[in-house]
């Protein structure tokens, strides 16, 4: 018997509220989202175009990292660095510079991607990624012999994280500990589930608080017996570090070696003013030779054009790279400000290093916004700049598409047209990524951000299989 769309949807809401990844309460929204009957299917074109997004984004990030360092050395433009380095105190700065950090990179990579009429845009990376906990239970939850879950055929993402810790230990099951700040609280069921999936493995979620330290490395406490910890899953953000206990000690571990961390304490690496660097017209041919042409020409039509609100006045000959307003080259950022609602079709957002920097926080879509919000908004990512950039960046405008969901009130299936933003998660192991899994984000056509929301519909990704 084929169970009906509406009881699909109830159990699968009631593993997510029995894992603790959902609930149910009018007064917890921010953990809640509607649930679709059916995964997110995506072509068999479009799936191995996620295949291969996954190795061109470790090369990107690691020329950026490249540059990064030869900017910091004098052997690459001197600006590159000063633009990633702004506003980040001097310390953290240092450490990141260490040579015993200097080939490291995240281990998880997660572009934000857009589905558009002409294809896909990534929008935005994210090396601190939330999600993969959901999304792992989400894969679960919607397997079905009619489909393939996107990621399965690659072990899924608990197996792959353990991949990936085992590779940077460099030894089997070793102690990992997820430390989960206050800041990232609302992810704390997620990696918590993560753990019970991974419960044959020494995989702990905890707080910064439950770390201790002693001479000889960093240790948790787990059913009375004191663990020391190999890998440190850093589940935080670099902007809040005074507000996270023991973090200095967190860092000391890292330096003497004692522990390795990943992602690393690289704040240069988690900027989104980094796509801005990539568009830069004088940097297009060190671009081109670090990734090599393939990569350079596919990110090159992914990465929407992007600019650093940077208020450093200009020359009278002066033009702001590739920024035109009806044919137009643009010489001050003052001509934004009285752009007509369709010439405004841009998206300011922080660049990072600062609460407002992750999540669907602090990003203004300027044709949604009134003329005074989006003068007031340029004016203040200018006033701040340097001490937190902002950028400005081309909106993609995502392509229209179905999707049902239980109406929770009528207990019908209802579909409705939508936007979706893609977030696959790229596990590194012994420097090869790996997809270990999408999730789809749907939210009505008529919102211009696209995030996760009560009226969101989330669901992973899946291909249909062919009869």
């Amino acid at each position: 018997m084929i169970a009906q769309p509406e009881n699909i949807c109830i159990e699968i809401q009631a593993s997510l509220t029995n894992s603790g990844l959902f609930s149910e309460s009018s007064s917890d929204l921010g953990n809640s989202w509607r649930i679709s009957p059916e995964p997110f299917f995506l072509s068999a074109e479009d799936t191995q175009f996620f295949h291969q997004l996954g190795p061109h984004l470790l090369k990107f990030y690691t020329a950026w990292n490249d540059f990064y360092l030869g900017s910091v050395k004098g052997t690459f433009p001197k600006w590159f660095a000063q633009y990633l380095d702004a506003g980040k105190p001097q310390d953290l700065l240092e450490f990141g510079r260490m040579k015993r950090f200097r080939r490291t990179l995240p281990s998880i990579i997660r572009p934000d991607v857009i589905v558009t009429e002409d294809g896909f845009a990534v929008t935005e990376l994210d090396s601190v990624p939330g999600g993969f906990g959901l999304t792992a239970e989400l894969m679960s939850l919607y397997k079905n012999p009619l489909w393939q879950i996107i990621g399965d055929s690659e072990g899924g993402i608990p197996t792959l994280f353990h991949k990936m810790v085992e590779s940077l230990a460099k030894q089997e099951n070793p102690c990992v500990a997820i430390v989960v700040s206050d800041e990232a609280g609302d992810y704390r069921s997620e990696m918590e589930w993560l753990t019970t999936l991974l419960k044959d493995k020494s995989v702990y979620t905890v707080h910064p608080k439950e770390v201790q330290f002693r001479e000889e490395g960093l240790f948790i406490q787990h059913k009375g017996e004191w663990l020391r910890i190999d890998i440190l899953y850093r589940f935080f953000e670099l902007f809040d570090l005074k507000n996270i206990p023991k973090s200095e000690l967190l860092m000391y571990a890292a330096k003497k070696g004692q522990i390795i961390t990943t992602p690393p304490f690289k704040a240069y690496l988690e900027e989104k003013l980094s796509f801005a660097l990539f568009h830069h017209p004088s940097l297009k041919l060190d671009w081109g030779k670090a990734l090599g042409s393939e990569t350079f020409n596919a990110l090159s039509h992914l990465i929407p054009e992007t600019w650093i609100l940077d208020s450093t006045p200009l020359p009278p000959y002066g033009v702001i790279p590739e920024l035109e307003v009806k044919e137009r080259p643009i010489q001050d950022w003052q001509e934004l400000k009285d752009l007509t609602q369709k010439e405004r079709e841009m998206v300011v957002k922080p660049s990072g290093f600062s609460p407002d920097s992750w999540g669907s926080r602090g990003v203004v879509v300027g044709h949604d916004v009134s003329g005074e919000v989006w003068q007031e908004t340029l004016e203040k990512g200018l006033q701040k700049f340097p001490q937190r950039t902002s950028i400005l960046q081309k909106f993609y405008k995502g392509k229209r598409v179905p999707i049902s969901y239980l109406d929770r009130k009528s207990g019908q299936i209802e579909t409705i047209q939508s936007r979706v933003r893609l977030t696959p998660y790229y596990f590194v192991v012994e420097g090869t990524t790996h997809l270990a899994g999408i999730l789809a984000t749907l939210c009505p056509q008529n919102k211009k951000k696209i995030h996760g929301m009560v009226d969101a519909v989330m669901v992973p990704c899946a291909l249909k299989n062919s009869r």
